[in-house]
């Protein structure tokens, strides 16, 4: 073990994950109202109505994937008799389809972005270097999920436990040594990504609307007092009450 493989895999990824929470914590704390997607929605819709489904299915697809690919140990597998053929074939098959998808989806948001005036025109510097290193940690997840089709795939046995191992605080930096190029500069695009993440759109994947299901109704009220024979509709009410 020598000391760049002690940066690359121990230090780097600590850096990057203590970075992903502190960062989340202060943008939130002291940028809530920058706390958004900044939803270009009204300036084109053909081209998002196509590329947003495909990348963020596809994306969903990929994550879930990596949750089972990266957090569940081989031996938890063949104990419920999942053989590591059939794992393979799930793996490269589901992981193939959910990476086209969001590479296709991924290309239609950029040329939409580029193409598109006033779409561009808000497109910031932290907006295109998030654009460059995503697009380049979903190229080589699925250049592995390729070569893994070919035969060329043994992150379970490397990529896999020094994942696991970061979070046991027992790092174990000579198995991504032992790994293929191809998952050492997925593993390195993917740390500077979680690294970034907190200063660019991409916080808007940790707000989901939940209160919208639990707020109150809210009351629009009129001044009009010509407002014929019909009953007032619920949610509509005339200020001060009813007149006389």
């Amino acid at each position: 073990m020598n000391a760049l493989e002690i940066v690359l895999w121990v230090i780097l990824p600590y850096i990057s994950l203590a970075i992903f929470v502190v960062g989340h914590y202060w943008r939130y704390r002291y940028d809530k109202f920058g706390w958004t997607t900044r939803s270009s929605q009204l300036y084109e819709r053909r081209l998002l109505r196509w590329g947003s489904p495909l990348f963020h299915f596809g994306i969903l697809f990929a994550l879930g994937g990596h949750v089972i690919g990266l957090g569940i140990p081989r031996s938890w597998t063949d104990a419920v008799g999942i053989t590591e053929a059939m794992y393979h074939v799930v793996a490269v098959g589901i992981g193939a389809i959910a990476g086209f998808c969001t590479l296709a989806g991924l290309a239609i948001l950029i040329y939409r972005r580029r193409t598109v005036g006033p779409v561009f025109s808000a497109t910031t510097r932290n907006d295109k270097f998030m654009y460059v290193v995503l697009t380049a940690t979903i190229i080589f997840g699925l250049s592995n999920t390729v070569m893994g089709a070919a035969g060329e795939s043994h992150y379970r046995d490397t990529v896999s436990p020094w994942f696991r191992s970061i979070f046991y605080f027992q790092p174990q930096p000579e198995l991504m040594s032992e790994a293929l190029l191809g998952y050492q500069l997925h593993a390195l695009s993917a740390l500077l990504l979680f690294a970034i993440w907190p200063f660019t759109r991409l916080v808007h994947v940790f707000s989901a609307p939940l209160g919208y299901f639990t707020r109150p109704y809210i009351v629009y009220r009129s001044r009009d007092e010509h407002l014929g024979n019909r009953a007032t509709p619920r949610g509509w009410e005339r200020v001060g009450g009813p007149r006389r």
